[in-house]
């Protein structure tokens, strides 16, 4: 058996400690290329992910990593766009973990700016009440917040009322702050729920009025320090990125833009956390916005502007339900749930008891949608499609649920007793071949998908580890073979199952046992 890994000369000592027996090593272009004993390898394999998979050996001291994801403002909705930055920032930390770097989680969420001001004014003028905002905070001020901005459209006093709204909050104003910080409270609680849904923990809530006006006057001093402020024919406070291009940080009333928050954010983040990376898991949209931060940071003769990352992606078209347009991903999560509940309770082989403690169906349907956007490449705008989420034969998450839950009752059920100790030459099927090799190449997707902050690649793997895990549970049955035979299929199966589990993991997906 020959394998092909991209590897430094570093590596060729270890290979050479695991591994006995290495003939015809070569090396070309950094790449290794060695012919190893097969039934050797198959042993190797196998023994040594018995207790599942293990971090591979990063080349550089382990990285202390900022990831900023998901990020909604309050009282808007939280819909798929919101989800595409919550799953690829939290699978990005989940393999930077995985690979032994220290991870911070950020959710920085917008609580600042006019909006705040429209919301306000939309609470008076719908007469929402308290019971409302408590029972389903986000849609009673997404409700509100669209109300004032139309209004605003035929009458320009409601948005000068709104922007005096907003003044008087920066200014702190009492009672202004005092519904600012209800409406903050009942949104994280509202957004801690779908988190929790959907498997994603935050270490730390980041707010934008963290770095208002007054926080960030030493950062505009700076900036005056260093001669890198003007003002423009709008009384704004702009920093020149060129000749013919400047980027306004204050307006003219002294409030500040999102951008100069976002400068104090990164140096207060620096200054905290002392990152070798920070990540903003954002749309593409907003590309400009980032190379505009690195490039003032650079100005500012920041040394560590470069460990900043703009991870971007594509936008999700066609976002709805079934029955019609959707705002809310609430509303979608129900529906698929809804879907899956009701396969379940018109399949004979359902093993759940689908009570009301029983989450599986709400598993399998976050697991649909999961991985229908994770199989996309990030850059990649995609159509959300009902048949591909739902789909049960196909690659999608509802077939690795699957696939995991049939090892898990094959483990249980077969007769077999899982051994330790591997005998390949009971092992000598095509079909063993296939699931050796994708199970070493676990290692090297991982670091790819970390390389490439791209965690398609590791979607794929696991759909093509699943399809090999199904092709080798056609021929290599277990239940009435001898002992032996029986002992070391299972083993087969068993490191297969660890590593399609931990794969699942790291794309933010909790495997199921039972569906």
């Amino acid at each position: 058996m020959s394998n092909h890994y991209n590897i430094t000369n570093e590596l060729q000592n270890i290979i050479k400690n695991d591994l006995e027996d290495i003939s015809d090593i070569t090396v070309q272009n950094d790449t290794v290329c060695f012919n190893i004993p097969r039934d050797q390898y198959v042993k190797t394999i196998l023994e040594s992910n018995l207790s599942g998979p293990t971090p591979p050996v990063l080349l550089q001291d382990n990285k202390n990593v900022l990831v900023e994801f998901s990020s909604p403002n309050i009282a808007k909705p939280f819909h798929l766009g919101h989800l595409r930055s919550t799953i690829i920032g939290n699978c990005i930390a989940n393999i930077n973990s995985f690979l032994q770097n220290k991870v911070k989680r950020i959710n920085y969420l917008g609580d600042w700016g006019t909006q705040i001001g429209f919301i306000q004014m939309g609470m008076k003028l719908t007469n929402i009440d308290s019971t409302e905002i408590q029972t389903n905070p986000i849609k009673a001020l997404y409700k509100a917040y669209v109300t004032a901005h139309k209004l605003a459209e035929t009458d320009s006093t409601i948005g000068d009322r709104a922007r005096e709204l907003f003044k008087k909050l920066e200014l702190g104003d009492s009672s202004t702050y005092k519904d600012w910080q209800t409406f903050k409270d009942y949104t994280v609680h509202e957004l801690t729920k779908i988190y929790k849904r959907i498997g994603v923990v935050f270490d730390e809530y980041h707010w934008e009025s963290m770095y208002n006006a007054s926080t960030t006057n030493h950062i505009i001093n700076l900036m005056e320090d260093m001669h890198l402020l003007t003002l423009d024919n709008m009384n704004r406070r702009v920093i020149p990125i060129s000749e013919k291009r400047n980027i306004p940080l204050i307006k003219s009333d002294g409030s500040t833009l999102y951008l100069c928050r976002d400068i104090a954010a990164a140096i207060d983040r620096f200054e905290k956390n002392k990152f070798d990376a920070m990540y903003y898991v954002v749309d593409s949209a907003q590309r400009d916005h980032f190379s505009n931060l690195v490039q003032i940071l650079n100005k500012m003769n920041i040394p560590w502007a470069d460990r900043i990352k703009h991870i971007q992606y594509g936008r999700v078209q066609g976002m709805s339900t079934r029955k019609g347009t959707a705002v809310f991903l609430e509303d979608i999560l129900n529906e698929v749930k809804e879907i899956m509940r009701e396969r379940q309770m018109k399949t004979h082989t359902t093993k759940v008891s689908l009570d009301e403690t029983d989450d599986s169906s709400d598993i399998l349907g976050v697991s649909g949608v999961i991985i229908h956007d994770l199989r996309q490449r990030r850059m990649k705008n995609y159509e959300f499609n009902w048949d591909l989420i739902l789909n049960m034969k196909g690659d999608s998450g509802i077939k690795l649920q699957y696939t995991h839950c049939r090892l898990t009752s094959l483990e249980h059920n077969s007769g077999a007793i899982l051994t330790t100790e591997c005998d390949p030459s009971l092992l000598q099927e095509p079909e063993v071949d296939d699931l050796i090799i994708l199970i070493s190449k676990f290692d090297e997707v991982v670091l790819k998908s970390y390389e490439e902050l791209e965690p398609c690649i590791l979607t794929v793997y696991l759909f093509q580890l699943s399809n090999a895990i199904s092709k080798a549970w056609k021929t290599l049955t277990i239940r009435g073979q001898p002992t032996d035979l029986g002992e070391q299929r299972l083993l087969l199966f068993h490191t297969s199952k660890l590593i399609l589990a931990e794969g699942m993991k790291l794309l933010g997906l909790t495997p199921l046992e039972k569906m």
